[in-house]
């Protein structure tokens, strides 16, 4: 898959310019490029401040949906999250709001071996018991999580062919047959959209940080619990649900949902372009631990 090309380039002298005229007493500090996503550019600034820039315009109402509802949502949440400290304006050749966030001296829980993140299952598992509570009716929306997964898997197909997955059909009939589970009756809750493990940071061996909120919406919990065997082992999987569930009491239907999920985003993951090697092994893993359930 190609990555998108950003319609705008945020460089350093875009990047100081705006500083300058919006926050004058940020712009002299060191500044280092820091990544590129799929729908936002980051810059490290100083020792403890990053600046989050959309470079697609379908990615920046998700940077205005954190501006929004990050300062409402991270009080309940009993780990760090990048709530924006300050807020950036169009202006200077660039056309959408931008944040200035926290800067976390963590690790991405991609690059903890897995068998280490059992530790923090129950640290995240409580992230979900504080944040899957009902949502207001004004919550964003978002088609691609918190919905029932779609039976037409013409799109799914696809994206197994192009990946030339043996597994494919193995992949299709077990997504079926747990996206047959009854579907959610319960309020439209919130979720953070997608918890996987790039999104998740680690120090000093517990959970320190959930980051990126662009996503963030309404609606069924299985789309995040699915990260269950995106980002852990058979004993992570097991602490993590045990510790849900004896707060929320999820039943089997939604496990089985959030099981599709899984097969679903392993396979989306999957896809992620060569310039992101990481994502696409969180995606293999975390296949072969939704096929061993």
């Amino acid at each position: 898959m190609t990555h998108p090309v950003p319609e705008v380039e945020v460089d350093e002298t875009l990047v100081r310019t705006l500083l300058r005229a919006q926050h004058p007493d940020l712009a002299d500090l060191p500044l280092a490029p820091a990544g590129t996503g799929w729908d936002n550019v980051l810059w490290r600034l100083g020792d403890d401040l990053a600046l989050r820039f959309p470079v697609r315009s379908v990615s920046a109402p998700l940077v205005a949906h954190e501006q929004k509802w990050l300062p409402v949502l991270a009080p309940r949440l009993p780990v760090a999250t990048p709530v924006p400290l300050r807020v950036g304006m169009p202006g200077d050749a660039y056309p959408w709001a931008w944040s200035v966030v926290p800067w976390f001296h963590a690790d991405p829980a991609w690059s903890v071996p897995v068998t280490d993140r059992t530790a923090w299952a129950g640290d995240l598992a409580e992230v979900f018991v504080a944040l899957h509570r009902p949502a207001p009716a004004d919550a964003p929306v978002n088609p691609f999580r918190g919905v029932p997964l779609s039976p037409d898997t013409t799109t799914l197909r696809e994206r197994l062919d192009r990946v030339a997955l043996p597994e494919a059909d193995r992949v299709l009939e077990r997504r079926a047959e747990l996206a047959a589970a009854p579907a959610w009756d319960g309020p439209a809750l919130w979720l953070h959209g997608d918890p996987h493990p790039a999104n998740l940071l680690v120090r000093d061996g517990r959970l320190h940080a959930l980051i990126d909120f662009g996503d963030v919406t309404s609606g069924d919990p299985a789309s995040d619990l699915a990260t269950a065997w995106l980002t852990f082992d058979t004993d992570g999987r097991r602490a993590f649900r045990e510790r849900v569930d004896a707060a929320c009491g999820w039943d089997d239907a939604t496990w089985r949902r959030a099981h599709a999920w899984a097969l679903h985003l392993a396979v989306v993951l999957l896809q992620h372009p060569v310039d992101h090697p990481h994502l696409a092994q969180v995606g293999r893993r975390a296949l072969a631990e939704a096929l061993v359930d």
